[in-house]
């Protein structure tokens, strides 16, 4: 072939890469969600990575200013999230030395030597030599470039598994940023949950310091005996250190949430507040589309993508590599005439360099690396298939718990309004004379655990809305 065919041959095949195509990474999905209504029929399909898709301040839906502040210094004082920006601009800047490759490289080199010649030097005269060479210094100042002609698409490839690793660790700090938000309100309604117990046992408490005030008074009249007395200070006593100990658990939450904001539990104070009570509406009908918001989604695809790019690089490194080099500079014996016209000094291709390097034996390294690379993309589909998988399971255990938890909370509504209606007629017939201390306080006892059960399934509740907002990749708009 001649030279003329096969330098435009070679830049066409610059055009190529060995890369294969990328698997299709199938995740075998039902038609609905077993928990949601038949209506979203039709509107499923597989989720394509939309990471991008705008979420909202979607934890604005509970209506919460003091939330709305909370989420805001987690966001800009997270020390994890912090940490995960600064390898994002580590990725990023992965990505800017990937595609230096395509560009030619020039360096600048500044040398000189002292050189005594050998007396092999003084033989190549062929005896018309001079019969001794003195000792001299050479002084050189050298231009090198070199450029790789992207025959097989190395740094093609390379480049293309640089940008998908940048775009799956963006999409890792999307997913440790919505993981944060909902840290942060599922915390947040942890603690606005205590609050209401602590509400709860403090009107169990008051309660049973006036019922203690007045069997006292019973007992002073002679009307019962001290063992009622007794019975009704171990019950205000045991509901005292009750209280202690779901306001230790308060302080373990507001710990938490301190360190989730960023700062120390000592500078963090969050005082007591109702719980919210209106939770957002779940729209019915709920399409799969929306879990292609999920960057743990995008994430797992995108890697997957950078492991089938560098399948391409380990199959380049089968083939030549080919380098056009050459280099420009002055070289003399001394500083002064270092910079004339006549001590310059070239090369060319593979004076200056290889121009073609191909591997001949390696000990089985490139198709060691190449099985690796193989491997290595069979993992992460596997990885892009358990993400999706897991995606489903979250949303399916969100739902599930939505409707299972409303309906225990219409349940232990009545349950307290009769618990509430036992406890009065308990507490009027005791009064009258008609029962005796005991009965009452099993009906405090049964209504005051019945308010606690009510109110940690209304935390419950609004700790798995947040959590099916996560499920979703950030909201259902």
């Amino acid at each position: 072939m001649s030279p003329r065919l096969a330098w435009p041959l070679l830049l066409m095949l610059g055009g190529c890469s060995l890369a294969p195509a990328l698997p299709d990474p199938a995740v075998n999905t039902p038609a609905a969600w077993k928990e949601s209504p038949a209506q979203i029929t039709g509107d499923w399909k597989v989720a394509t990575p939309a990471d991008d898709a705008a979420r909202g301040q979607w934890w604005t839906v509970f209506r919460d200013p003091l939330l709305d502040g909370l989420v805001a210094r987690a966001s800009s004082g997270n020390q994890n999230l912090q940490a995960a920006l600064a390898r994002l601009e580590q990725s990023r800047a992965q990505v800017r030395v990937a595609s230096a490759q395509r560009l030619p490289r020039i360096d600048l080199g500044v040398g000189a030597s002292r050189i005594q010649p050998s007396a092999v030097i003084l033989d190549s005269f062929g005896g018309g030599g001079p019969e001794t060479l003195e000792d001299y210094t050479q002084i050189n100042t050298r231009l090198s470039a070199s450029y790789e002609l992207d025959v097989f698409g190395r740094v093609r490839d390379s480049v293309k598994a640089a940008e998908a690793d940048f775009a799956a660790q963006r999409a890792l700090y999307e997913s440790l940023t919505l993981s944060l938000q909902g840290d942060v309100a599922q915390t947040y309604f942890l603690i606005r949950a205590t609050d209401e117990e602590l509400r709860v046992l403090r009107e169990g408490i008051k309660l049973r310091e006036d019922t203690l005030q007045l069997v006292a008074a019973r007992v002073a009249a002679g009307d019962t005996d001290d063992f009622d007395l007794e019975r009704s200070r171990a019950e205000l006593e045991t509901a005292r250190a009750e209280l202690e100990a779901v306001a230790r658990s308060r302080a373990a939450y507001e710990h938490a949430l301190a360190v989730l904001c960023g700062e120390t539990p000592a500078a963090f104070s969050l005082a007591e507040a109702p719980a919210t009570r209106a939770l957002p509406e779940i729209p019915p009908g709920l399409p799969s589309s929306l879990l292609e918001r999920r960057p743990d989604v995008a994430a797992a695809e995108r890697r997957m993508i950078a492991a089938n790019a560098r399948i391409g690089v380990a199959k380049a490194a089968f083939y030549p590599l080919i380098n056009l080099t050459a280099n420009f500079g002055v070289e003399s014996g001394g500083v002064g005439e270092l910079f004339k016209w006549s001590s310059r000094t070239w090369a060319l291709g593979p004076i200056a360099g290889p121009l073609l390097s191909l591997p001949i034996f390696d000990g089985g390294r490139n198709k060691a690396n190449l099985a690796s690379a193989e491997a290595s993309l069979d993992a992460e589909v596997a990885v892009y298939r358990q993400t999706v998988l897991d995606a489903f399971v979250e949303v399916e255990d969100s739902l599930s718990g939505l409707r299972t938890l409303a309906t225990q909370r219409a349940a232990l509504t009545r349950a307290v309004d009769s618990a509430q209606a036992a406890s009065t007629i308990a507490e009027a017939r005791f009064e009258a004379g008609a029962t005796g201390l005991l009965e009452v306080l099993d009906a405090r006892r049964n209504l005051l655990a019945t308010q606690r059960l009510g109110v940690q399934v209304d935390g419950a509740r609004a700790a798995t809305t947040v959590a099916l907002v996560r499920a979703l990749g950030g909201g259902w708009q």
